[in-house]
């Protein structure tokens, strides 16, 4: 499909990663919009305006989807594209997606998502360990990881060879740690440097086995119990997700549709602040009759949580979290939603049960009026889509 391009940029935070987003897309769109969510003192718009992009200035931070919204009804162009403020689009992203949305049945188009930086992959493979009630393989612990003295936050650690962060109390402070898995890779990232001569952990020298990219998002995924997930996420990016494929949907870090399918399908939630909106307007376009396509021709490199904190934030578990059983009401099977109600999964804290039973209550009452944009009922959706994609295969 051919015509004039937007993309739209929301921000509300500014970070060193935004100039770099914004210079990304100047050359491939007709139109860039970047849209200052509140941001203290108008910081955000005036790198804006230094870049030279147009700027729509909200006086408080109402969410991304309210942003998101905002974005949309300025963007002129026939293809309107959205990008995190901390993601960069390698060129081509815009003229790819183009060629996919010359298909009318296609919703939007999602590119291959990465990591911002490479990763070293170490090894620690020893016997593993058992610490019951745990019921992990345990090899070493970890509290220290060091990039040519560079000391690298724990939290960024990623791969089947390491398991979460851990914290435990020491002389009245937390000192963070992890446990390897005993054997699978660990990959470090190198962050803003493009190689490394020495790394150590809790000072011993350990050899790079490789210097590589990790997925970050190969389109999205509905799990079998409702919740979305990046396909491919952490996986080396090695050449098994080379292929096109059909996704149930794809992430607002980084999307293209036709801006007559935000017509069409609507905006995103307003009342979701944060986190979900994008899946819920798949899940709406799906319902719609509309599907999604992943591109891994074109590339986009994500940082991720550079303004919110990422998932290990508890506001962010908490939004997920209420967002989510929303997402249900307003989409899935009612059998579903009652279960995941019901369910213990995905509780950050005690005192959820009333922020999410009236979130049910608000979605259902939504739901009788996005249901007669249905063209697929929901049990059609769910039956197909529902697990289809929350394992991938690594040649």
């Amino acid at each position: 499909m051919t015509g004039s391009t937007s993309v739209v940029v929301v921000s509300y935070q500014l970070h060193g990663w935004l100039e770099r987003c914004l210079q990304s897309v100047a050359g491939q769109a007709d139109e860039v919009i970047l849209v200052d969510n509140g941001s203290p003192g108008g910081a955000v718009g005036a790198v804006g305006r230094r870049c030279g992009v147009r700027v729509e200035v909200l006086p408080e931070n109402r969410g991304f989807a309210v942003g998101v919204n905002a974005g949309v009804r300025r963007a002129t162009g026939d293809l309107v594209a959205l990008l995190n403020d901390d993601a960069v689009a390698e060129p081509g992203w815009l003229a790819s997606a183009g060629k996919a949305l010359a298909d009318p049945d296609v919703a939007a188009v999602g590119p291959k998502i990465l990591f911002q930086s490479s990763f070293v992959e170490l090894r620690f493979d020893e016997e593993p360990h058992f610490a019951p009630p745990d019921g992990r393989p345990l090899g070493r612990m970890i509290e220290r990881v060091e990039l040519d003295g560079r000391v690298v936050p724990l939290g960024g650690v990623r791969g089947a060879g390491v398991h979460g962060l851990e914290r435990r109390g020491q002389g009245g402070t937390a000192t963070e740690f992890r446990w390897t898995a005993g054997s699978g890779p660990v990959y470090v990232p190198l962050g803003e440097q493009e190689s490394v001569s020495e790394v150590r952990v809790d000072g011993e020298p350990i050899p790079v086995v490789a210097t590589l990219d990790l997925i970050s998002c190969a389109g999205s995924y509905l799990s079998a119990c409702g919740f979305g997930g990046d396909y491919g996420f952490g996986a080396h990016d090695n050449g098994a997700f080379d292929e096109p494929a059909e996704r149930f949907g794809t992430t607002g870090a980084a999307m293209v549709a036709r801006a007559e399918t935000f017509e069409r399908i609507g905006g995103l939630a307003e009342s979701y602040f944060a986190y979900y909106e994008d899946l819920d307007w798949c899940w709406r376009a799906r319902l719609g009759g509309l599907r999604f396509v992943y591109d891994p021709s074109a590339v986009v490199r994500h940082v991720g949580g550079a303004s919110t904190g990422g998932p290990g934030s508890d506001r962010v578990r908490f939004l997920a979290a209420r967002n989510r059983i929303q997402t249900l009401a307003r989409n899935a099977p009612l059998p579903v939603v009652w279960s995941e109600l019901r369910s213990p999964v995905d509780r950050p804290d005690s005192g959820m049960g009333l922020a999410l039973a009236e979130r049910v209550a608000r979605g259902l009452l939504e739901r009788r009026r996005l249901a007669r944009r249905w063209v697929c009922p929901p049990g059609q959706v769910w039956q197909v889509w529902a697990g289809r994609d929350e394992r991938w295969e690594i040649r």
